[in-house]
């Protein structure tokens, strides 16, 4: 199983510690799958503003005060390996990126989930989550290092490991399409597999009698069984899995078990059985987003290469 599931990575950049962290993993997985990699900037303000405003000349000052150091990143990435091209354009972040992945034929987006704050160039931390809702390819969103992390998270300045990744899995067709990519990327980077299903809490109101309390053993029973097949369906590919059945709020649940297990990367859709039909789009992501302590890939599309053949089915599963 050798599938080139990235050819070209989209970096965006607004220079704040969130950013310079998440460079580190864009060049990175650049290297490991000898990937093209854009680098990107965004001037935020209007693109039809202009040229003799106030507005605009604060803008163009920025723009050749970033440029600089644009050009160093860019010799830094050169270091390491990898040709990075440079773009500078202004508008809204998150809809500059996203038209940009998919002008560019961009297969992974890379971004900071925090950026700078009382700049005019900042790219503000909801940006992650804007891009993660309707970008065109999966999304790595990277938090900047802080107290309490996960203790083998490596530095901004050291080459970054990915050992441990952890799927949460519903059994909906965007989870099991988010397992299919995680299977490919923990191939290629050599890491191990988590796969996490969550039991919600049962209320005991007037929806639900005590008998469907007493039925949750047996659900959970049911889960344990359907997800230790899909760890040992992974396991026949060569790779390490395990799993794991737990109750709870599924966004809490998620970033528990990351820390607790010290996991380097949560991949999960943007969308599962809640998501849509309640009218939450990517609630649980949102959530584990904005709270993460490790970078979190969110597959809301997944993009393959041609020819690529389905390991994992999305088959309808009885709840």
């Amino acid at each position: 199983m050798n599938i080139q599931l990235t050819t070209r990575i989209l970096f965006a950049t607004d220079f704040s510690d969130g950013a310079a962290r998440a460079q580190e993993y864009a060049t990175s997985l650049a290297l490991a799958w000898d990937a093209g990699l854009d680098l990107l900037h965004v001037l935020e303000g209007p693109a039809w503003m202009p040229s003799h405003t106030a507005s605009s000349s604060s803008l163009e000052q920025i723009h050749e005060d970033v440029t600089p150091q644009l050009d160093e990143m860019q010799k830094q990435i050169a270091r390491r390996g990898v040709a990075a091209t440079v773009r500078q354009v202004r508008g809204i972040p998150s809809e500059q990126i996203n038209q940009i992945a998919k002008d560019r034929g961009i297969d992974l987006v890379v971004l900071g989930t925090e950026g700078r704050t009382g700049r005019d160039y900042r790219l503000p931390g909801r940006t992650a989550e804007r891009v993660t809702k309707t970008a065109p390819c999966p999304v790595l969103a990277v938090p900047s290092l802080r107290e309490g992390a996960v203790r083998h998270v490596t530095a901004v300045e050291s080459p970054i490991l990915i050992q441990h990744i952890l799927t949460p899995v519903d059994f909906s067709s965007p989870s099991l399409a988010s397992l299919e990519y995680a299977i490919q990327f923990a191939n290629r980077v050599g890491a191990k597999l988590t796969l996490l299903h969550v039991l919600e809490p049962v209320f005991h109101d007037l929806g639900l009698g005590l008998g469907q309390i007493e039925q949750e053993p047996v659900k959970r029973a049911h889960w344990e069984a359907h997800l230790s097949e899909l760890a040992t369906f992974v396991r026949s590919f060569g790779l390490p899995a395990d799993s794991v059945v737990c109750g709870g709020i599924p966004s809490h649940s998620i970033l528990a078990c990351a820390l607790q297990r010290q996991c380097d990367l949560i991949v999960m859709g943007t969308h599962g059985r809640r998501g849509l039909s309640n009218g939450r789009f990517g609630s649980v992501a949102e959530a584990v987003l904005r709270q993460t302590m490790c970078p979190v890939l969110t597959i809301r599309t997944p993009k393959f290469s041609p020819g690529h053949r389905r390991v994992i089915f999305e088959t309808a599963i009885a709840t």
